[in-house]
């Protein structure tokens, strides 16, 4: 009797098991279907996600560009805003206790004095806190330039400052010479140093698909045009010809204008690359059956060019598209630095480097070289994304 028990038992867990075994093996292959069944954007995402660099960058790249749209909000103080008395003033020191009592965040009025070589120095006088609030009142702005609101993000309560001082000023990463916060200057110059490069690259993104696409499916006298007008673009250095054609705009003009004639001139000078590589493209892939398939069957050109040649090689155009990014954000930033991009009042990560252009002042201010790191920042995210996607969109890998 307990050895027929023992073996109903045995046989009972050997069951059991079986079906455990077979439920893996249900879940393995339901997992590899859906993987053989995953479009080309689905495999590319799922490689790009193991891409540990490629996802940091695009965190950090979210980040930026945040900034950039809520700009006008999380900076403290607006674009125009200065005060002489924090003129090449440090970052503001932010504490939370003030004589043994916690007060939360807050701040202490400068003092300025002078050493013996009559350099300013501030001092902090220690009497009254000035605390750091939330949703505080400041300069007026548009939000998402819409709506005409007052609030920022953080800022300074004034309200216990004695009548005829100045006020205080949060200053997260320092005064530049007219006393104007680099923090909230960095962040609205994000919209321009992000943008113009974005948009820059979005242009020269179309022509080169207009241009080196027209040039690969039709070739012949075609071909032979744009490849001749390519060869004389490239052959100029890039920065001088940026900078001779940044010279021929217009003195005087609105920072709108100033805007659009840069973003302009860096995608008619960013589009021979790419195009080169689209000709190469389209001259391989119109020899295909489907492309042979759709011509006999009477579809138009421009469907076979948009529908049928383009999306084939998609993956790799986006790749190109982010991995010149970079060096458009590279390009505003030296024209911006030397004085034939973005001028003041406006400003960009570029403008802002100009007071960098002195040792002396470096080596007195160094919290002016911070938009440095924005900079840097920005273009090894950029690179660092654009080598995740190109690892993504390689099918042998």
């Amino acid at each position: 009797m307990n050895q027929e028990k023992e073996s109903i038992r045995l046989t009972l867990n050997k069951t059991s098991f079986e079906e455990k075994e077979l439920r893996k093996l249900e879940k393995r292959r339901a997992k590899q279907e859906k993987y053989y069944m995953s479009s080309q954007w689905q495999l590319m995402m799922r490689k790009l996600i193991r891409h540990k660099l490629a996802v940091i960058s695009f965190i950090l790249l979210f980040i930026l560009y945040t900034g950039a749209i809520f700009a006008n909000f999380i900076a403290p103080q607006g674009l125009e805003d200065y005060s002489a008395t924090y003129s090449n003033a440090p970052p503001s020191k932010i504490h939370f206790v003030h004589n043994g009592n916690f007060e939360g965040p807050f701040v202490y009025h400068y003092d300025i004095s002078f050493d013996k070589f009559q350099n300013k120095t501030f001092i902090e006088n220690k009497e009254q806190i000035y605390p750091v609030k939330f949703f505080a009142k400041g300069t007026p702005y548009k939000f998402l330039g819409l709506i005409k609101v007052d609030r920022h993000l953080f800022g300074i309560d004034n309200s216990k400052l004695p009548a005829g001082k100045d006020p205080v000023n949060l200053m997260v990463f320092g005064a530049d010479k007219l006393g104007r916060d680099i923090f909230s200057r960095i962040l609205i110059g994000s919209q321009v140093s992000l943008t113009v490069p974005l948009i820059g690259t979005m242009m020269s993104f179309l022509l080169a698909i207009i241009i080196g696409g027209l040039s690969g499916y039709y070739g012949g006298a075609v071909d032979i045009v744009v490849q001749r007008i390519i060869e004389v673009i490239c052959s100029f250095p890039t920065l001088p010809l940026w900078m001779a054609l940044s010279a021929a705009i217009p003195p005087g003009i609105s920072v709108t204008k100033v805007y659009i004639f840069i973003t302009v001139i860096m995608s008619l000078l960013s589009w021979p690359g790419l195009a080169r590589t689209v000709r190469s493209k389209f001259l391989s892939l119109k020899k295909e059956d489907y492309v042979m398939a759709a011509k006999l069957a009477g579809v138009s050109d421009f469907k076979i060019i948009m529908k049928h040649l383009v999306p084939g090689f998609m993956s790799y155009l986006i790749v190109s598209l982010t991995l010149g990014i970079p060096g458009m954000i590279l390009g505003e930033t030296s024209m911006s630095f030397l004085g034939l991009g973005m001028r003041s009042p406006a400003t960009s990560w570029g403008v802002l480097l100009q007071e960098c252009q002195s040792v002396s002042n470096i080596a007195g201010c160094p919290w002016k070289l911070i938009p440095v790191l924005y900079v840097v920042v920005a273009v090894l995210a950029f690179n660092f994304l654009g080598d995740g996607l190109r690892d993504a969109a390689d099918p042998y890998k």
